[in-house]
């Protein structure tokens, strides 16, 4: 069981490392939003999973599973509503080649 929750936490930490790079190398705010939009929401519900795994059935694994089911659901209306609000503000997407409008 512990194997199963050191996996868990492992790839949720890896992945939570790709999202910190992605938001280091991406060009723009848009692309990089939806990286670490992406990918630590999927981090995040994996290093709560593991915790899960490890605590077994308990009222600790309750309260995780609640946090793990606010963050499924308020992380991507976060990204979504920065990205808007930068989109009205008219920050302009990354474009190919560098041309500036």
């Amino acid at each position: 069981m512990i194997a199963i929750a050191i996996a868990f936490i492992t790839l949720g930490v890896m992945v939570l490392a790709v999202a910190a790079l992605g938001s280091i190398r991406l060009p723009d705010f848009y692309t990089r939003s939806h990286a670490l939009g992406v990918m630590d929401t999927l981090g995040s519900l994996f290093v709560l999973s593991g915790l899960c795994v490890y605590h077994g059935l308990s009222f600790i694994s309750a309260k995780l599973l609640f946090i793990l089911l606010f963050i499924y659901v308020a992380n991507p209306t976060v990204t979504h509503i920065l990205v808007r609000a930068g989109l009205r503000c008219g920050l302009k997407p990354w474009r190919k080649g560098g041309s500036k409008r």
